[in-house]
């Protein structure tokens, strides 16, 4: 993908998310500064902080945990490990996501089902199972990422809806059923 094309799913994705009234509502905003092939979320971010959202981003800590810390502007990132942008503020400790409002969540691919293929390390599965089950998680993912099914194991947590260039918010369905 060109990187012209992924700043523009980048764009209509950040537009849908912004659109959303949980989104608007949010006082806390968990989210991630995009790397590599990911659908860009830097207009995203920047967009939710200049609006007056309280955004967390995610410190990759040693043994593969995420810890979060306050987005200050796009000055406030510094290079972290593997290549990620992070802040450069105080860490706020790895339960500061279960205090997010919404959370904004990377993925490979995304299932019918909700789960979510990431990139194998398990730290979003982690921080993940620390929201509550009403709080919209979202990935953000390109059109042809929502599959009916992707290859899970039983750590991995599942999250409520899907951010797509093309086709907006699509809401999934519980994991239970339910």
């Amino acid at each position: 993908m060109l990187d012209t094309e992924r700043a523009a799913a980048g764009r209509s994705i950040r537009d849908h998310v912004l659109q959303l009234p949980e989104v608007a509502a949010a006082g806390t905003v968990a989210a991630y500064y995009s790397t590599g092939t990911e659908p860009d979320t830097h207009s995203l971010v920047f967009a939710l902080w200049k609006r007056g959202s309280y955004v967390v981003l995610p410190l990759l800590l040693p043994d593969g945990d995420l810890d979060w810390a306050s987005y200050e502007g796009p000055d406030s990132l510094v290079p972290g490990p593997r290549g990620l942008l992070q802040p450069a503020e105080p860490a706020r400790g790895p339960g500061t996501v279960a205090r997010a409002d919404v959370v904004l969540v990377p993925a490979l691919a995304v299932a019918a089902s909700g789960t979510r293929l990431g990139r194998g390390g398990g730290s979003y599965d982690r921080a993940l199972a620390r929201v509550r089950g009403q709080v919209p998680t979202i990935g953000l993912i390109y059109d042809e990422e929502l599959l009916p099914v992707v290859p899970s194991e039983p750590h991995d947590q599942a999250v409520r809806g899907v951010a797509r260039p093309a086709h907006g918010i699509t809401w999934l369905p519980p994991a239970d059923g339910s």
